[in-house]
């Protein structure tokens, strides 16, 4: 196959040329060039077993498809994505999301689990791209869920919302297997001779069949061969090999007890769909299993589950669809208010000189582009109509009133959160204006950002502290004399240190009660990340002013994430440091409030109030 279009949806072009989409697999990987909207051209299926990882499995379908600049990427992966480390639980495969982007010149690559992008794609799928299995229609508007059995077995659904769906990202293929009849019963205790735990995957998946054949061909008495799920299916499906359609009778109740199982955990009115590459090779016989039997075995809720439709997804692509509506959304900046604003100021370099004239517009006078018409914008930015919709269309829009409709949404509040930067003609007031602005912008956007949770973990570690030591280089070290200032106030012993040599000697002779607080503006700094580890080996606990995923943050005890994003080996890193020193008074607030901490000021004479002036007298 190598090309594939929906007709439901409509021919648009993609401005920024070809998007890469991919569905990786444990086993296979499907990748595509989207050329426009739901259309795929050069569709391929890659062993993954052929390659060492997922950069040389990109490089070899990339060698065999036109040379075309590609500058958007998505894949789904069948793994769950948290963070930029991916590790994949089904194959020897492990990289960084960003190394993979950087690798390939991508402006744009997202990772997301498959069956995220598969929920995503179900309301794309048409009548004949899916096989209803009994039940009644779908109830309009309600929790619809999805599974498939693979390599794995994925599980996940889709929430209803005032505009459309939510996915609910799950690992509920992970749950205990629960048998239902002696002869699976008898498959489990098969089972827990190889695991003491058993879950569902382990038997509703591709090894589950070859799994369940062994076990039943045991109980049988007959010969210990081993077969490939792909030989048992065919054998069943071909051969009428009496012990391979008994497995595949098995695998087929009890998928239909799981699929049950998960309908009345999620309330799935909107009905169940079934993915993957299994059941589809089995069509012929899963329509005649007892798999809807065992979907409505449920006791006092038969009835509720009688109404409830099942599908199977029967084409080959449908993750596709889930992955470029996902990678669509995100190009819209639909993931946050200020995403369709930082889009604009990171694509600014790769815009034609007229269309950055119409961009500076947009970033300068965002209210004055959202009430005019396409003309007086042309006129203002000195570019003719025809660009003005080019623009738009590079940001993943239709046109002007598309990337309206995004941007009022963006624009809401007093203040808009966004970055507009200084040049050299701008005034005093105008530079005065800005700096202001970025950082007020900064700020109410790293409110909403704020871990509650964390700032209460770190509280708990200094309220208790018996010495407080802070660690910091270059221009965070104004932000360590800070803290160290403010908390010295309280009457705990603290130290402050810059150099890589006396925080490695400090941190070796701390002990359990004693708290590091480590500053970073990137958290790669390696002299800090190692005066942390030996801290934490010193029995001492650690908290990090950080970003979230750098190395400091996921090594501390704690992280106080500031994930702003500043060119620190160029620039002087500003920003950064207003957050940093928000979270020492942040801490120092809530240390103040706490009642050890008042008794301690109040036996020194001093009363607490004096001492933070956000409290009240």
């Amino acid at each position: 196959m190598t090309e594939h279009q929906n007709p439901l949806l409509p021919v648009v072009a993609l401005s920024g040329g070809p998007r890469l989409i991919a569905d990786i697999g444990a086993t296979h990987a499907r990748f595509a060039l989207e050329t426009s909207v739901g259309h795929f051209e050069h569709v391929q299926v890659l062993p993954c077993a052929d390659y060492a990882g997922i950069v040389p499995l990109i490089k070899s379908y990339l060698s065999q498809v036109p040379n075309v600049k590609i500058q958007h990427a998505a894949f789904a992966i069948a793994n769950p994505v948290d963070g930029d480390a991916v590790q994949m639980t089904n194959r020897d495969w492990r990289f960084s999301i960003e190394s993979v982007r950087r690798e390939f010149g991508l402006y744009t690559l997202l990772i997301v689990n498959d069956f995220t992008a598969l929920a995503m794609a179900l309301p794309q799928l048409r009548s004949n791209d899916i096989l209803q299995i009994g039940g009644e229609a779908p109830v309009a508007k309600s929790v619809i869920g999805v599974l498939g059995p693979g390599t794995g077995l994925g599980v996940s659904g889709l929430i209803p919302t005032a505009d459309g769906f939510v996915t609910l990202g799950s690992e509920g293929g992970h749950v205990n297997f629960a048998p239902c009849d002696e002869r699976e019963y008898e498959v489990l205790r098969f089972a827990w001779k190889e695991w003491q735990h058993v879950s569902a995957e382990r038997l509703i998946s591709g090894p589950g069949i070859e799994l369940i054949y062994r076990a039943l061909a045991q109980f049988q008495g007959q010969p210990d061969v081993a077969l490939s799920s792909r030989d048992i299916v065919e054998k069943a499906v071909h051969d009428q090999d009496a012990l391979c359609m008994e497995v595949i009778e098995v695998f087929c109740g009890m998928l239909g007890s799981f699929a049950a199982n998960l309908a009345v955990t999620l309330g799935a009115l909107g009905g169940i769909y079934i993915g993957g590459g299994i059941v589809p090779r089995i069509l012929s016989l899963f329509k005649q299993s007892q798999f809807r039997q065992r979907f409505e075995a449920k006791g006092r809720f038969s009835q509720y589950l009688r109404q409830i439709p099942v599908y199977v997804i029967t084409t080959q692509i449908p993750a596709f669809y889930g992955v470029s509506a996902i990678l669509s959304e995100h190009l819209r900046g639909k993931s946050g208010d200020n995403g369709l604003l930082d889009r604009i100021q990171q694509i600014l370099p790769e815009l034609t000189p007229a269309e950055k004239r119409v961009a500076s517009l947009v970033l300068d006078n965002p209210r004055t582009v959202l009430n005019e018409a396409i003309a007086e914008i042309a006129r203002l930015a000195d570019v003719s109509q025809p660009t003005v919709i080019r623009f738009c269309r590079s940001l993943g829009f239709a046109g002007l009133a598309d990337f309206k409709l995004k941007f009022a949404s963006s624009l809401t509040g007093t203040i808009p959160v966004r970055h507009s930067q200084v040049r050299r003609s701008d005034s005093t007031h105008d530079l005065s204006a800005k700096v202001i602005d970025n950082t007020v912008s900064a700020i109410l956007s790293f409110r909403d950002q704020l871990e509650v949770h964390a700032i209460e973990h770190a509280l708990s570690l200094l309220r208790q502290a018996r010495k407080i030591e802070f660690y910091a280089m270059g221009n965070a070290r104004a932000v360590a004399l800070d803290g160290q200032h403010k908390f010295f106030r309280f009457r705990i012993p603290t130290a402050n240190y810059g150099d890589a040599h006396l925080f490695m000697m400090a941190a070796e002779i701390l002990g359990p009660g004693d708290v590091v607080i480590a500053v970073s503006n990137s958290g790669k700094l390696p002299e800090i990340v190692k005066a942390a580890e030996v801290a934490l080996k010193s029995g001492a606990s650690v908290i990090a002013i950080a970003p979230q995923q750098s190395p400091l943050g996921k090594l501390a005890t704690v992280c106080l994430a500031v994930n702003h994003t500043e060119d620190n080996a160029t620039f002087l890193s500003m920003i950064s440091r207003i957050l940093q020193l928000l979270l020492i008074d942040i801490l120092a607030v809530g240390l103040s409030m706490d009642n050890a901490s008042a008794n301690v000021v109040a036996e020194s004479g001093r009363i607490s109030q004096l001492l933070i002036s956000h409290l009240d007298n």
